[in-house]
């Protein structure tokens, strides 16, 4: 970059009289070279390119710029694959001496460097724009630059710890004062070009059914839980209300707010205890909820969520493994569900005889008169007949065709979210195949099982029901013991809506996705707050920010780059558009859905738990700590060149994942033991990780070695 201001000045020069090409047709080295001469060429009648190539070693005073956008990215050699600017800088051989040409072709090679630069001078449609950009970023580097050389030495890679004090409201203004100067640009950041309309399309689809179907799953799991009180429309409802509102109101507008395994466990419990105590369950129900809000808004006040800036990378890799196991065992334990009712029925099996039990219900009438003392003339026959029809029968291939659509769900989901990295098509159908991955997988995966095996019986989704979707909760008949033990059920409540909503936002602003607009964490978990009154009261199913959701929306809404990073091909994040518009489209696609719930409940369950597969697998890809649990099945030759790999000896790396292995199954101990008492104390295991990882990791491992390992990107 520009060491000072004279460099500074010969490099804008440089830009300023700089030749341009945009989307130059070639793929070889010459062609691009002669139409960026024939570009430079004076302005006489007799001038050709041969003579300019001619003159370069005559002209003593010959020094030219220039760049050429190729619309298709080529290969020009094997050390140059992929390739889309070529930069051309022209120096007589006179000049050679004078360092201003090595340094604006240096200057010039570091702005090309970045990811995010050659993404805008993609999209760009003018020249003038062109030159802007290159522009801007230089005086953004220099300034950066300058600021890091008065700042000191920046070499230590630990986080600088904010001091914690309970001030009031201090960091719920702070976060407005952050984003409310960003909230129109939320919108038009969606609209502003071609290329962003279609990434926000496909984001709404991609969101719509990541959010539609989990919650027609849990959906299911809380009426079966509640005996019908909280049902798949409630749920919708729930869903469209907290999703819209967030949108509109939430600063940080990438969390997803859903409905969740824990809320379905939490509402289990509170049902079984209000029966248990003779207690009516919307007002039980209510208390719990508005007692979770209350102390929601205590934590988002008095600025707590400064505590999760202990909450490092690696317990943030320990809860989002742990959800992705939740949703796998979720899919596997709907498959043995259905298993067991299909493939191992009674009917399957040797010692089942169909015939004999048909012989059963008609020796009856076969002797001429009933047990009842009717005669065979006075037979309801359309009733025998309505009997044997209902005997139960042997239906395999039910249960194979389940096997079948979950898997294909899947193997099509990940083939086509992965299709970027082939050769086929161009790179913009391509990504647009890439984004689109979710809903073609669902919507192929379900005529699949509807048209190919029609004549294979197909498990819905669920069953519509008619319960109203508002309920009013009378809390007044509630007596004062059960409005305390409500009170240490809301808190351990609020615990999990807490960690959940800040892990989210943690992991949805981390420096890789490369987001630009500040975060929020105090306001955001005020507005969950205030956003869970209306379900409490109305006993509807509660949400908050869920993962893998977050991640993944901001991952839909992102422009991503294929580089080679440690001996490996990796995408990265290059620009993420922080847009509400994705977030209230598909939420208002949601709430539409509730006229059409009877088509939605066509939808294979099979289908619909290859999603959860689906969501369960893709979040690990970028996941350190499963990287790292790979290292234990690997040759130590084969280990990847990463940053810790260099850093920390293998010992210390397979102690640190050891570590985190245990503090998982903790966790997947207690998260599905059946148990409710300990199932309830969840929240406060997860809150746990904070000290374990402060205190106890140090007593294991020096510190230099759990920096490289927990703070490396």
């Amino acid at each position: 970059m520009p060491n000072n201001e004279k460099q500074m000045e010969a490099f804008l020069k440089s830009v300023e009289n700089m030749y341009i090409i945009l989307d130059l047709q070639g793929s070889h080295v010459d062609v691009i070279i002669d139409q960026l001469l024939a570009q430079m060429m004076p302005d006489t009648p007799d001038a050709t390119v041969t003579k300019l190539k001619h003159s370069l070693f005559t002209h003593d005073r010959y020094y030219k710029v220039g760049i050429a956008r190729l619309r298709v990215p080529a290969n020009l050699n094997r050390n140059c694959m992929d390739c889309q600017f070529v930069l051309f800088v022209l120096n007589a051989s006179l000049m050679l001496g004078r360092r201003n040409e090595f340094t604006t072709a240096r200057i010039f090679a570091t702005l090309l460097s970045d990811p995010f630069m050659r993404n805008q001078l993609k999209n760009v449609r003018s020249k003038e724009a062109f030159r802007q950009a290159f522009t801007e970023k230089a005086k953004e580097q220099m300034l950066h630059c300058e600021s890091m050389k008065s700042a000191g030495s920046l070499l230590d890679s630990s986080k600088s710890m904010e001091k914690i004090s309970c001030t009031f409201l201090k960091g719920v203004i702070g976060d407005l004062r952050r984003r409310l100067p960003h909230y129109w640009s939320d919108y038009k950041d969606g609209l502003c070009d071609r290329k962003s309309i279609g990434k926000t399309m496909s984001c709404t689809m991609f969101l719509y059914f990541i959010c539609i179907l989990p919650s027609i799953a849990f959906g299911v799991l809380n009426d079966h839980h509640t005996d019908g009180a909280l049902t798949v429309e409630k749920v919708l409802f729930s869903q469209t209300f907290g999703g819209l509102v967030f949108a509109l109101f939430g600063g940080t507008p990438q969390i997803v707010l859903v409905t969740t395994a824990p809320l379905a466990i939490y509402a289990e419990l509170m049902f079984h205890l209000s029966k248990k105590y003779d207690l009516d369950f919307p007002a039980f129900y209510a208390c719990v909820g508005l007692w979770n809000v209350v102390f929601l808004i205590i934590y988002s006040v008095f600025d707590l969520s400064l505590l999760m800036q202990y909450f490092t990378r690696s317990s943030e890799e320990i809860f989002a493994v742990f959800i992705s196991i939740a949703y796998a065992v979720d899919a596997f334990k709907a498959t043995s569900e259905n298993f067991q009712k299909f493939y191992y029925a009674e009917p399957c099996k040797k010692t089942y005889n169909r015939t004999a039990k048909v012989h059963a219900l008609t020796q009856p009438y076969r002797t001429g008169s009933t047990r009842h003392g009717t005669t065979a003339a006075e037979t309801d026959w359309d009733s025998l007949e309505e009997a044997i029809v209902d005997l139960p029968v042997c239906q395999r291939d039910t249960g194979l065709l389940y096997i079948l659509l979950m898997l294909g769900t899947v193997w099509v989901g990940l083939t086509l979210y992965n299709f970027t990295r082939t050769p086929y098509l161009t790179a913009t159908k391509r990504e647009m195949i890439a984004d689109y991955s979710l809903p073609i997988a669902v919507s192929v995966m379900s005529c699949v099982g509807y048209l190919i095996f029609r004549d294979v019986h197909v498990t819905k989704s669920f069953k519509e029901s008619s319960v109203s979707l508002f309920n009013v909760a009378d809390l007044t008949s509630l007596p004062v013991g059960a409005v305390f033990g409500a009170m240490g059920l809301g808190f351990c409540l609020s615990l999990l809506f807490f960690m959940d909503q800040n892990i989210s936002a943690t992991m949805v602003n981390a420096p890789q996705n490369k987001m630009k607009k500040g975060t929020s964490f105090h306001w955001d978990l005020m507005v969950v707050a205030l956003i869970n009154l209306v379900p409490s009261i109305f006993t509807l199913p509660m949400v908050h920010a869920s993962l893998p959701q977050s991640p993944l929306h901001v991952r839909a809404l992102a422009d991503v780059e294929e580089r080679v990073m440690d001996g490996h091909v990796r995408e990265i994040v290059v620009r993420v558009r922080e847009t509400r518009v994705a977030a209230l489209l598909s939420h208002l696609l949601i709430g539409a859905s509730l006229a059409i719930t009877s088509l939605l409940s066509l939808i294979p369950s099979a289908v619909l738990y290859g999603l959860f597969l689906y969501v369960a697998i893709t979040p690990l890809y970028n996941n350190q700590m499963a990287q790292r649990l790979t290292l234990l099945f690997t040759e130590e030759a084969a280990y990847p060149p990463t940053y810790y790999i260099r850093r920390v000896p293998t010992k210390k790396v397979h102690l640190f994942t050891f570590l985190q292995l245990l503090q998982l199954l903790l966790l997947c101990g207690v998260g599905f033991s059946g148990v409710s008492f300990l199932e309830m104390l969840f929240p406060v295991l997860i809150f746990l990780l904070i000290p374990f990882r402060q205190y106890c990791l140090p007593l294991f491992m020096d510190d230099k070695y759990i920096k490289a390992l927990d703070y490396s990107n």
